[in-house]
């Protein structure tokens, strides 16, 4: 009897050890939905908001004063908003990725908090930085953080999206 316990307990910690090693190789789904420059949502696993960025919203809201800080103003800020989601179509629309969670899983609003990996292996939270659609998000500190303050002030540097002034 204490044998037949010992191999189900081994075959209990084999069995998490691979959904554990699963989990860590991410989530995989096709983009069917782009909400906006940093939401979109994929089959089976629903709405993704995207690590480590904010893109301006499509309407005026609270979040403009971040941004108004830096002087960028609301038109521009709509100008970008759009900008980003036809970004966002063109690139991951219909697309098979890649999600890697950091060490929050979901957002207060439910979302899953996702590094978001294209086909090609390019990172989508990271290209929406390095053209200026999106802000590094600083309130929180996340695993890719300095590579994406890196981008961002490169788009700063050449004025590109948010940073044209």
């Amino acid at each position: 009897m204490k044998r037949c316990r010992r191999i189900a307990t081994l075959a209990v910690a084999l069995w998490l050890l691979g959904a554990g090693l699963a989990a860590a190789a991410g989530l995989h789904g096709r983009v069917s939905w782009i909400d906006d420059g940093d939401t979109l949502k994929v089959v089976g696993i629903g709405s993704v908001r995207l690590i480590g960025i904010d893109s301006p919203e499509m309407e005026n809201s609270p979040r403009d004063r971040y941004y108004e800080r830096r002087g960028i103003d609301r038109a521009t800020l709509r100008r970008i908003a759009h900008e980003a989601l036809h970004f966002n179509i063109r690139t991951a629309k219909g697309q098979m990725v890649t999600l890697e969670t950091g060490r929050e899983q979901r957002d207060r609003y439910g979302r899953l908090l996702a590094y978001v990996v294209l086909p090609d292996g390019r990172l989508l939270n990271r290209l929406l930085l390095e053209k200026g659609y999106a802000a590094v998000y600083r309130r929180f500190d996340f695993r890719l953080k300095k590579d994406f303050l890196r981008a961002e002030a490169e788009a700063r540097r050449r004025h590109l999206g948010l940073w044209q002034q």
